[in-house]
């Protein structure tokens, strides 16, 4: 079976892999499970479930800064993994997977990809502004949800709000301090 992400990807990716101390199975059980993002995910105030599970999965994301982003599932591979597409109503879209591979008998590595959206639609400038500055904020995004599916999976205990790092875009605009 073909476990890359579906349909042809033009854009440029790219990707965060997290090893995490469990079997396959286990790290499948939890990012399959219908509203997982509430249990996992840092930066995730809510996931309002539309339709689960399978392809035609459908699912809300509210996060903590107040921005909302539909998931549309266009692939669903049972145990493995699934692709997406997320962005706000009526706004373009990016696009996701997740990937699960069983590294060893007690290790399974979870890969983020992400093709993002063009923010920027002047040629010269949406270079810069992908890989200068949507780049490593997305990265900083994808390696805290990552995380926090590895503290879950291992802690059997939900993320709290910015555990592993406030991020100017998801996190609350109300920043509290420590």
């Amino acid at each position: 079976m073909d476990n890359r992400p579906s349909a042809q990807k033009l854009t440029p990716s790219l990707s965060v892999v997290r090893s995490i101390v469990a079997q396959q199975d286990e790290v499948w059980n939890v990012i399959s499970a219908p509203g997982h993002l509430e249990l996992v995910h840092p930066f995730c105030e809510s996931n309002v479930v539309v339709e689960w599970p399978g392809e035609t999965s459908i699912d809300q994301i509210r996060y903590r800064s107040g921005w909302v982003y539909d998931r549309r599932f266009t692939r669903w591979i049972d145990g493995v993994g699934y692709d997406l597409e997320i962005g706000a109503v009526n706004e373009p879209t990016s696009r996701v997977s997740w990937r699960l591979e069983q590294r060893s008998d007690d290790i399974t590595d979870l890969t983020i990809t992400l093709w993002p959206r063009v923010v920027v639609d002047i040629p010269g400038l949406r270079g810069f502004v992908r890989w200068e500055i949507v780049g490593p904020m997305m990265r900083r995004y994808l390696r805290s949800v990552t995380a926090g599916v590895d503290w879950f999976v291992t802690h059997q205990t939900p993320v709290q709000a910015d555990q592993f790092g406030h991020h100017p875009w998801f996190s609350s605009k109300r920043r509290t301090r420590r």
